[in-house]
């Protein structure tokens, strides 16, 4: 048995999306290269991936086992290929506080690799709101922070955004919207609406809301990213939000799928933040050193 890291890059952009053509575009190839890919996979394994449906690709028992092997195997390549650390000798104690989206979310794989990295390195986690973490760097409670950047309104903080998360509509399988060619906010405000509360994902969405004629038919507003996706899994109603927080089921085990939106919608932009005017320790360059590399960033 033998596959190769494009397969497994490849199987799980359309397991995360749930249609080879939405795996396409996010990945910039050719459908027909995904179908490839994912056909021979398949054969390597000895086993069926996915089911082939009118509304996309449904991972099959064994898709699901395999999708966390596949995880796991492109992190680990990940980190060996693309983080050429110096410095793994770094010691002390580092302060990271985190909002609930980013710590449930972004943040628990990056801590378990630099805690492999830095093994003499001890970060504590505190997981709190925005205005908390702006507070907590002003006083220095916080060495620097893991939020969502775009949040961030003190001039005194200083902020680096490592990941643009886009934000899509989300559906229960075998929604209407999924048959049509173009879906904008107008058609989202026929639906009936869940909210997201927390990390003031409500404010952000009411800001692109109202750069248009239409307002979401709210039905449900909740601080639970596992309650939105239950309740569209759920045919409840849909919701938009980020590509970070999406996973294809829901915990009952109901398929949530994927639409882009036509209209302008802002991505969740998730970096750190940390206080203007501090000098940054060894441990804080090495955590900040580590998100550079890990996302591509210049060094600094």
């Amino acid at each position: 048995m033998s596959f190769s890291l494009r397969q497994l890059r490849y199987f799980v952009a359309t397991a995360e999306l749930g249609q080879i053509s939405h795996a396409a575009v996010n990945l910039s190839i050719s459908q027909s290269a995904v179908t490839t890919a994912i056909k021979d996979l398949e054969l390597s394994l000895g086993v069926s991936l996915f089911d082939r449906t009118h509304q996309g690709m449904e991972l099959t028992a064994a898709g699901r086992q395999f999708l966390s092997h596949a995880y796991e195997i492109l992190a680990k390549v990940d980190e060996a290929t693309h983080l050429s650390f110096v410095g793994a000798d770094v010691e002390g104690e580092l302060t990271v506080a985190a909002t609930y989206t980013v710590m449930g979310y972004f943040l628990p794989m990056h801590i378990e690799r630099m805690r492999r990295l830095y093994p003499k390195l001890k970060i504590q986690l505190f997981e709190v709101n925005r205005e908390s973490i702006e507070e907590g760097l002003l006083v220095n409670r916080y060495d620097i922070s893991v939020l969502l950047t775009s949040n961030i309104i003190n001039p005194a903080l200083s902020t680096e955004t490592l990941l643009r998360s886009v934000r899509r509509l989300w559906v229960p399988a075998q929604h209407r919207l999924l048959k049509q060619n173009s879906v904008g906010l107008k058609e989202v405000a026929e639906e009936p609406y869940i909210m997201l509360t927390v990390d003031e994902a409500a404010y952000s969405t009411l800001k692109y809301w109202n750069n248009t004629p239409y307002q979401p038919q709210v039905m449900l507003r909740t601080s639970s990213v596992e309650a939105v996706r239950s309740m569209v899994g759920d045919n409840l109603g849909v919701a938009i939000l980020s590509d970070m927080v999406h996973r294809p089921w829901s915990l009952e085990g109901r398929r949530v799928e994927t639409i882009n939106i036509a209209d302008p919608v802002p991505p969740m932009d998730v970096g750190l933040a940390w206080r203007s005017s501090t000098e940054f320790t060894p441990a804080m360059r090495a955590f900040r050193s580590y998100f550079q590399q890990a996302f591509g960033l210049p060094q600094r």
